[in-house]
């Protein structure tokens, strides 16, 4: 039978799969020689996710950047009031779990300069950062 919705052939299947594992086993190195002579793409939106701030504020606050629960600290990296205002942090508003997170960040940034990550001492000794 010719055309397009004929019953395949034992022969022609026997031959697709022989093809079709060898492409399969030969793919990882194909497909990584590829992706690494292609030119790179801008980066995702979703990759600032996984960004150094984000993966400190995931472990200080569970990435909740307007986080307030009463312990002293707000925000998604947990600023103590002292430490939004001494840093800046009152330009943006009145406490850390007021301001976005790019402010938020604006302002550890500074914090960071100054103070090293110690600034964050149980999560980046927990991830490995100091």
């Amino acid at each position: 039978m010719a055309g397009r919705h004929r019953k395949p052939t034992n022969t022609g299947r026997r031959v697709a799969r022989a093809g079709a594992l060898t492409a399969i086993a030969a793919a990882p190195l194909g497909v990584a020689g590829t992706a690494m002579a292609a030119p790179s793409a801008p980066a995702a939106p979703s990759v600032e996710k996984t960004s150094t701030w984000d993966k400190l504020a995931h472990c200080e606050s569970t990435g909740n950047w307007d986080a307030d629960t009463g312990n002293g600290f707000k925000g998604g990296l947990q600023f103590t009031p002292s430490t939004w205002k001494e840093f800046g942090g009152k330009e943006h508003a009145p406490s850390a779990d007021q301001a976005t997170r790019a402010e938020q960040i604006e302002v550890a940034k500074k914090v960071q300069d100054q103070q090293g990550w110690k600034a964050w001492p149980a999560c980046t000794k927990k991830l490995g950062w100091r």
